[in-house]
């Protein structure tokens, strides 16, 4: 094989001999944990017994949330299966292949997860396991019926393409390290951001049989009025062409968008760009949107509450709400924090849908204009802070996603 083919694309400048090819039980010791029984779990234990449901796939830390503890009196086993710090966890059942990186103390490990113990660097062994065929080759060995498993042999077998260097796989390890720290804290202040968010729908909107919020910003005492939905704004459908599949419908070229679902999910129901354009004939076939309306999912994602901020048309699976005598925003995250009981209400068939006159006839509890534009700016500048770490995370995980292929040799 030409030494090229055994070397990176990317790589520090300082190194430049050929990777070489190794089984993982060359380079690391695989075994699995204790077979503990249910009945010796705790509360208050003073270990996490790890099992599969605590591995999350390529996670830099085992999820110490879920699971259940236990105590232990006898140091052979404590010696034996207590997790050190860098150890390397594969599931060995179910959902095969997925791996995490220890990083606390006092979790012990239960039977059927692999526990991979580095002979190089550990850092660097955790991004390799995570170049991406790892995980498909433990799925491709797998055996069973309805549940699969691998066994350690099967772990231990696997092949790929190392530096010989210790400093280079240092100088890797650490690199990935930094970007997996990275994404750790913006995923923390995206989770953190999502939690103050709920919390604050809930206290900042009255409760059931409630005329006050718990919190309401200074200057604003009065009791809010309950109204229905129909008395605040013209509630219409959307309308679709139809056949909808018909190339007829569309124009790549056309200045107004089509408005899908998929849209809705991947932008979080502000729209600010639609991928799919409708032709003029659409157009007549349809409602459209030339200015920033409200609009509610009343199919598939039912209850999503939408802002379009471009031209839209709107197809049946939306109601639009029409000359609106609230504020937009506001309205916005009463859908948001209204979401679960649409979802309640949705009709069961080949797809869940809502009904447009429950809708119409939905009561709310409603403050002064001022009152409702203060809580919709509220809301939206968490909204704008929760998209930048979401937006973080995603060119993050591309990043690292990209470094992996470039940085590794696969194969």
């Amino acid at each position: 094989m030409i030494d090229n083919q055994r070397k990176p694309a990317i790589r520090y400048a300082e190194f430049n001999d050929a990777w070489e090819q190794r089984k993982l039980s060359e380079i690391a010791s695989v075994r699995t944990g204790f077979p503990f029984s249910s009945e010796e779990f705790e509360e208050n234990g003073d270990y996490l017994v790890i099992t599969n449901s605590n591995v999350k796939d390529k996670s830099a830390t085992v999820d110490g949330s879920i699971g259940n503890h236990i105590s232990i009196s006898n140091d052979d086993i404590i010696f034996d299966y207590l997790l050190d710090i860098d150890d390397i966890l594969v599931t060995m059942d179910g959902t095969v292949g997925r791996t995490a990186r220890v990083v606390e103390n006092r979790q012990i490990l239960a039977q059927r997860v692999g526990r991979i113990t580095a002979d190089i660097d550990s850092g660097f062994l955790f991004q390799w396991l995570n170049t991406g065929d790892f995980s498909s080759n433990m799925v491709e060995l797998s055996h069973g019926g309805t549940i699969k498993h691998i066994s350690l042999d099967e772990i231990g077998s696997y092949k790929s393409t190392i530096p010989n260097s210790s400093e280079e796989q240092y100088a890797i390890g650490m690199m990935f390290l930094d970007i997996d720290n990275l994404i750790t804290l913006h995923q923390r202040e995206y989770d953190k951001a999502l939690n103050i968010k709920k919390a604050m729908l809930e206290k900042m909107f009255p409760k059931n049989g409630e005329d006050r919020p718990e919190i309401r910003f200074a200057g604003f005492t009065d009791a809010w009025e309950q109204r229905e939905l129909s008395d605040v704004s013209d509630i219409v459908r959307g309308a679709s062409p139809r056949p909808i599949k018909d190339p007829k419908w569309f124009d790549e070229g056309s200045e107004v968008g089509w408005l899908r679902i998929s849209d809705v999910t991947e932008q979080d129901g502000r729209i600010k760009f639609l991928e799919q354009r409708i032709s003029e004939a659409g157009q007549e076939k349809t409602r459209v949107l030339y200015e920033p309306h409200l609009l509610l999912s009343i199919a598939a994602t039912v209850g999503k509450p939408v802002i379009n901020y471009v031209e839209t048309g709107v197809h049946d699976g939306f109601l639009i709400f029409l000359n609106p005598k609230f504020d937009q925003e506001f309205m916005f995250q009463w859908f948001e924090m209204f979401r679960p009981k649409w979802q309640q209400f949705g009709q069961s068939g080949s797809q869940v849908n809502l009904n447009s006159d429950l809708v119409k006839n939905t009561k709310i509890m409603l403050p002064n204009i001022e009152e409702q534009s203060q809580i919709g700016e509220f809301f939206k500048n968490i909204d704008n802070f929760i998209t930048l770490h979401q937006r973080e995370l995603k060119k993050l995980k591309n990043m690292k996603k990209a470094l992996l292929e470039k940085m590794f040799v696969q194969g």
